[in-house]
């Protein structure tokens, strides 16, 4: 598997963190300009995506991964860069995958998302604190998926 490894200095803008990464370690993966990658930070890995804003390649630091790494603006940290060559599976809970099923088309539409969405309607799903907010959240994801919310 193709990795990569620098140094970069962890920069801010409003409350999110991110890093540069230089062309040659997007380069060096052989994935592509934004491939799916395994990050190690401060001895944390997760699995991410880069992304190209104004024709710079970064990668964006979530909160989870802010806390678990220790990261902070201005920090110099190293990094490592491994081409994520596995697939990319969301496990649906049930009472989504219902849901999902019971809608007209929703399944497919769900199935058709990127990965990075699909975890985002289901992180927000198994984060609600009681079930009626899980009962809404599982409904606004249904309904976010069906043609007259996903046209234009």
């Amino acid at each position: 598997m193709p990795s990569h490894r620098f140094e970069a200095v962890v920069e801010a803008e409003g409350s999110g963190l991110f890093v540069v990464v230089p062309d040659a370690v997007i380069a060096a993966l052989g994935g592509g300009r934004r491939p799916p990658i395994v990050v190690e930070v401060n001895g944390y890995r997760y699995r991410s995506t880069p992304a190209v804003y104004g024709g710079r390649t970064l990668l964006g630091f979530r909160r989870e991964v802010q806390a678990a790494a220790g990261l902070s603006a201005g920090q110099r940290v190293d990094l490592l860069f491994e081409l994520d060559e596995e697939p990319r599976d969301v496990t649906v809970p049930a009472d989504l995958e219902a849901a999902l099923r019971a809608a007209a088309g929703a399944e497919a539409a769900f199935a058709a998302l990127s990965f990075t969405r699909r975890r985002e309607h289901v992180e927000s799903v198994e984060a609600a604190r009681s079930d009626e907010t899980r009962r809404r959240r599982v409904e606004r994801v249904v309904t976010s998926l069906e043609p007259a919310a996903t046209d234009g």
